[in-house]
């Protein structure tokens, strides 16, 4: 049974969640009394583990890639796929973590090659890849993340951390359709 629509809870039942305001509803706009709020929250487990996943992957306590380099590639994910709300918000936490003007305007215009090699700009194309064409994101975008310096650990996060923030660009981009319909 859906945790929004179970029976008040009998002793050893679990209570049904409450929502919580997240990242996607800050970004999208929702307010708790909206209607498009309920509706996104009817399966509450859904929206508890999509903020869940927000919060392991930018916990500036995480362990592995560093969280500016997180940040710039959940930045850079948003620029490629015109996600300007969430691009907004991963900008404005990377400047909280000290980012570098001149990286930073590189991944703002997309020129990569205006980069070091380093396993930032590894990172950034291997980003790229998998958010513009997946299907291109290969062994050899992987060979190249190894030549740069990044163990298998670091890799294997970097490309769940891509498949999160697609998932999250798609989930935005979707609420925000709907929001639109809703004020016609």
């Amino acid at each position: 049974m859906d945790d929004m629509n179970s029976s008040p809870a009998s002793p050893g039942t679990p209570t049904p969640s409450v929502a919580r305001y997240d990242v996607i509803d800050a970004v999208v706009g929702l307010a708790p009394d909206d209607a498009l709020f309920a509706i996104r929250h009817t399966r509450q487990k859904i929206s508890d583990a999509t903020q869940n996943s927000y919060d392991l992957f930018f916990s500036p306590a995480g362990q592995g890639l560093a969280i500016r380099d997180r940040l710039r590639v959940a930045w850079y994910a948003c620029v490629l796929s015109r996600a300007t709300g969430l691009a907004q918000h991963y900008r404005a936490a990377l400047a909280r973590h000290d980012g570098d003007p001149a990286i930073d305007a590189a991944v703002a215009a997309d020129r990569l090659d205006d980069l070091e090699p380093s396993n930032l700009k590894a990172m950034l194309a291997f980003t790229r890849k998998l958010i513009v064409k997946p299907v291109e994101g290969d062994q050899a975008q992987i060979d190249q993340l190894q030549a740069a310096g990044m163990t298998a650990a670091d890799i294997v996060t970097l490309a769940q951390l891509i498949a999160f923030l697609s998932y999250q660009i798609r989930v935005t981009a979707g609420l925000q359709a709907m929001k639109a319909l809703e004020s016609q």
